[in-house]
């Protein structure tokens, strides 16, 4: 027996803000019958993560893909790999079998064939949404717990501000500070999402960075006693604004530069004299380095989760069809928390 897959691909490599016409929907027959002793298996995908960083890997080339892991470059033509949630459909990997719900490095398509190497492992949902697996229990949650509490090592009463703050990470960043008593400002790209941020998530303050026109004075407006923590997204402007907003000892956690991913011209240029004479730290991360904390951030985050103290923000597009519009979307500031498509019905 064989199965119809379709899969996107990207067209050519793409430099700039991706284009909806930058990819390509193809299809392909796989067969459900797995070569005896292969350890592979096939998979029904249910839902898949958007991230900003796969931009990087559709360039012709780019730093991050010398990382390697989820960072490679990505081939016109070839499957696109994705953080997701998924059911076996066939297995000759005797650890799996037919029916079991696993996660991990899939593509975007409606199947995936996982070989015996493959990042993925059971899922135990845990009573928990399956999209949860895909973000807020996933390496999105992982970056910001990892970030904020490995990276920044706050401080009750600290006052921390977070960039791109209703996005995957950033939201989930202000809920652990806020949890951890400290004050917490956060910007983002409309009057809607600013709401949000104070009223739903519990931020302290928040601005929409689009009605400022001097990021300097606005931060010494929200943080007139200065920034001790900065959970940066951006970089560029705001990563310059923050460093110089920052007290003495301040701690800069860089997760992503997204403002730079699509305009090179774009790149942070803080003054180096602050970051001396202030001591501050600044430091690039990635989640994969902190896998080790994996079991305690799912720990303590689960126990928020159920007690009410954090809030999941998803945002999920329903349907194959619909990935490179949500991919762009990423860039143009459409989505609200993590972006996630879901694939098929569980």
């Amino acid at each position: 027996m064989e199965v119809t897959n379709k899969y996107w691909t990207i067209k050519t490599h793409i430099q700039d803000a991706p284009k909806e016409a930058d990819f390509d929907l193809k299809t392909s027959t796989l067969a459900l019958s797995l070569k005896p002793g292969s350890k592979e298996m096939l998979v029904k995908n249910l839902y898949v993560s958007i991230d900003p960083y796969q931009l990087n890997r559709m360039k012709s080339s780019s730093l991050s893909q010398k990382t390697g892991g989820f960072a490679v470059g990505i081939t016109p033509g070839q499957e696109i790999e994705a953080f997701g949630v998924a059911r076996v459909v066939a297995s000759e990997n005797p650890e799996y079998e037919k029916g079991d719900l696993v996660v991990g490095l899939v593509t975007w398509a409606e199947y995936s064939k996982i070989g015996s190497n493959g990042m993925i492992r059971k899922l135990d949902p845990m009573g928990f949404p399956l999209s949860y697996h895909v973000g807020i229990l996933a390496f999105s949650g992982l970056t910001a717990y990892a970030g904020f509490f490995e990276i920044c090592k706050p401080e009750r009463g600290e006052k921390v501000f977070v960039s791109a703050a209703s996005g995957s990470v950033g939201n989930l960043v202000g809920q652990y500070a806020k949890l951890h008593g400290c004050y917490v400002v956060g910007c983002a790209g409309s009057k809607r999402k600013v709401q949000l941020l104070k009223e739903k998530l519990g931020f302290d303050e928040a601005f929409n960075y689009r009605e400022e026109t001097d990021l300097n004075s606005t931060l010494k407006r929200y943080f007139p006693n200065g920034i001790d923590i900065y959970f940066d997204n951006v970089g560029a402007e705001m990563q310059e604004a923050a460093i110089a907003n920052m007290n003495a000892f301040g701690r800069v956690a860089v997760c992503g530069v997204i403002s730079e991913y699509t305009d090179s011209g774009k790149r942070a240029t803080p003054d180096m004299l602050d970051v001396i004479y202030k001591r501050i730290k600044i430091q690039g991360f990635l989640a994969g380095d902190h896998i080790g904390l994996f079991q305690d951030f799912v720990s303590a985050t689960s126990d928020h989760l159920r007690s009410g103290e954090l809030c999941p923000l998803e945002d999920i597009s329903d349907g194959l069809d619909c990935i490179p519009f949500a991919f762009t979307g990423l860039f143009r500031g459409d989505n609200v928390g993590k972006k996630i498509v879901k694939i098929a019905e569980e």
